[in-house]
């Protein structure tokens, strides 16, 4: 695989003698938008896990750019531009929505004044601007979702994975969010990883889509060649009436 900003090779995970993951691999290219789908238990989440150094692989690789950062901690993949957000919101929620964002560019000891610009910047991008003086655990889970992605634009990422970032939003709240994935991606050449559950949003969204089952890549292609997949259809997506 050649092209990709960052990689997984060969990864393979297991809890006990249940076998998470096995043979999976998987590359983003700047600017490119992937989905990951599959039905419950296929995986999704613990390849997040290890793409983002929170669980370490039995087997594989993890490169980015080239290198390998397979060892590497979660803190030092999000000091090299790779963000993540959960399935369960995890907003500061005894901070302001300012200072949420405030706290993803304390590392780089940047002016106060140029902090609190890109956080007003990113917040405006994400639509809830508005909100920037709310305490970030009285949002209900639509606002607190579009924060969490606003905290994980706050410094700029070069990959961004986001775990069912379409989960509790309203249909306008969805079109947002696509908008603003779009414009990291196409605008600041962000590599963007999404898993969710909402098929029509993936579809839709993502020029590239995996699929796992049982710890597997399935099927992999453009949107079109996932849904006419046979197999695909059989393990998660159903068939057309």
């Amino acid at each position: 695989m050649t092209g990709y900003l960052l990689e997984a090779r060969d990864i393979g995970v297991r809890f006990g003698g249940v076998r998470a993951l096995h043979g999976v691999g998987i590359g983003l290219r700047p600017g490119e938008i992937c989905g990951l789908i599959g039905p419950n238990g296929a995986g999704k989440t613990t390849l997040f896990d290890v793409l983002s150094g929170i669980r370490r692989a039995d087997e594989g690789r993890i490169v980015l750019e080239g290198a390998d950062i397979t060892r590497r901690s979660p803190v030092w993949r999000a000091r090299h531009g790779m963000r993540r957000t959960f399935q369960r919101q995890q907003p500061f929620g005894q901070l302001t929505v300012t200072d949420n964002l405030l706290v993803a560019q304390e590392w780089r000891r940047a002016a106060p004044a140029q902090r609190r610009a890109r956080a007003a910047s990113v917040l405006e991008t994400c639509g809830v601007g508005g909100l920037a003086g709310t305490y970030a655990g009285a949002l209900p889970v639509g606002r607190a979702r579009m924060v969490e992605l606003a905290r994980a634009l706050a410094d700029p990422p070069r990959v961004l994975l986001l775990d069912e970032p379409a989960s509790g939003l309203t249909a306008d709240e969805r079109t947002h969010l696509a908008a603003v994935v779009r414009h990291m991606a196409v605008e600041e050449n962000c590599a963007v990883l999404l898993v969710e559950h909402n098929v029509a949003f993936v579809m839709e969204l993502c020029a590239r889509v995996v699929v796992l089952d049982l710890g597997e890549v399935l099927a992999e292609g453009t949107p079109a060649e996932v849904r006419a997949d046979p197999k695909v259809r059989d393990a998660y997506l159903g068939s057309a009436p």
